[in-house]
């Protein structure tokens, strides 16, 4: 029974013991700092290009005063979207009605005048046969009935101006667009020293002009001779200036994506010797009038694709004197410090040239309570997703 009752005591000693370095194990590993950790993976990485613009219409009109007198209404909401032909000022337009009726008036009397002087050519004609009238009056007559056809012509360009300032007193949108702010107010005397009233803005498409350095143009203009037409020549100039005839896009101030892609349309035609850049302008599907003249925007366009880049958080790379590096997770869970070389940023996401290989865990939070040769416990979370494109040029 002595025997029995201590292997039974061996035995529950023992089992305590397995307990308590398991406890002792759980508590070590619950001692350990948790860490956020990611693997690098590898894909084929649009590379972008920017540059910082302004938006502004696909044209600029001025709306002016064609005619001297009174501003009477101003028919719109300033800043508002206004049609074509849709009423915008009024002048008062009394003086230029009686100067209408003048010209009437005129143009009444000059072809009774030539009626007159048509009969007497008509009346004289036979009697000059008959020698009832001289000849030197009857080319006389001829000759008043020829100014008097001058004479109505004359009066019916002045009807005709009369009638088209009469017109110029009711000022009206020659195009769709987004009106600006009134210069003048009811009351006002213009056309004469106050001849502009205000601006409209074409919007739809909106266009942004911006500006690439000569060396940055000179680098997508010799990229884009490797990409020939199917004729065999290159495209255009403007097509080889920004992103090799690519779809360019545009990133607002909010860091919101236009929904719309554009296209470049406009290239100058020297560069500026002052700032050593060259002045683009690309333009935008804008239905609804979002967007507005003088709006911050930044353009983008893939220039080439990198194949299967090593990609990993913004994150979890760390810069310390020029040097960057990423936290690496072993097998065993156990902290490795890796120096890398990364590239091109894209979004929330860093390409990283070498250094790292794709399916590799780095850390992506709590770099801070971690050391090389440590042990971690790991959550693991999702790769972030790209979101916006912040690349520099190439020339940068």
């Amino acid at each position: 029974m002595l025997q029995i009752h201590h292997r039974g005591l061996a035995a529950t000693l023992c089992l305590l013991a397995v307990l308590g370095c398991k406890k002792v194990e759980t508590q070590a590993l619950a001692l350990l700092p948790t860490v956020k950790v990611a693997e690098a993976t590898a894909r084929d990485v649009p590379i972008y290009a920017e540059a910082i613009g302004q938006t502004r219409g696909n044209s600029e009109i001025e709306i002016s005063a064609r005619v001297e007198g009174f501003l009477e209404t101003v028919n719109f909401r300033e800043g508002s979207i206004v049609k074509k032909g849709q009423v915008l000022y009024t002048i008062d337009s009394r003086p230029f009605k009686a100067d209408l009726a003048q010209a009437k008036a005129d143009l009444a009397r000059a072809q009774a005048d030539l009626v007159r002087t048509q009969q007497d050519v008509s009346r004289y004609e036979p009697l000059v046969a008959k020698h009832a009238v001289s000849v030197q009056e009857f080319e006389t007559a001829k000759s008043q009935a020829q100014a008097q056809h001058a004479a109505v012509a004359a009066s019916q360009a002045k009807l005709e101006r009369a009638q088209i300032e009469l017109g110029y007193t009711t000022i009206t949108a020659p195009d769709d667009g987004i009106i600006g702010t009134t210069e003048a107010h009811p009351g006002t005397l213009v056309g004469r020293g106050l001849s502009t009233l205000t601006h409209l803005s074409k919007v739809d498409p909106i266009h942004v002009r911006f500006n690439i350095s000569e060396r940055d143009y000179l680098y997508y203009a010799r990229s884009h001779e490797t990409r020939r037409a199917p004729s065999g020549k290159a495209a255009g100039a403007s097509g080889a200036a920004f992103g090799g005839g690519a779809e360019i896009q545009l990133v607002l101030a909010d860091g919101s994506v236009h929904p719309h892609s554009g296209s470049l349309v406009f290239v100058d035609r020297n560069v500026d010797a002052k700032t050593g850049t060259i002045l683009l302008e690309a333009a935008f599907p804008n239905p609804g009038g979002l967007l507005r003249p003088g709006q911050y925007a930044r353009v983008r366009a893939a220039v080439s694709v990198k194949q299967n880049a090593v990609i990993v958080p913004q994150g979890a790379v760390q810069d310390i004197q020029g040097v960057s590096n990423v936290a690496v997770i072993g097998a065993d869970d156990t902290v490795q410090v890796r120096m890398i070389k990364p590239a091109e940023r894209i979004g929330a996401l860093v390409v990283v040239d070498s250094g790292l290989k794709a399916g590799e865990r780095i850390v992506v939070e709590g770099v801070q309570k971690i050391r090389p040769g440590m042990k971690v416990k790991v959550q693991e979370v999702p790769l972030e997703e790209p979101v916006t494109v912040n690349t520099d040029a190439p020339g940068h």
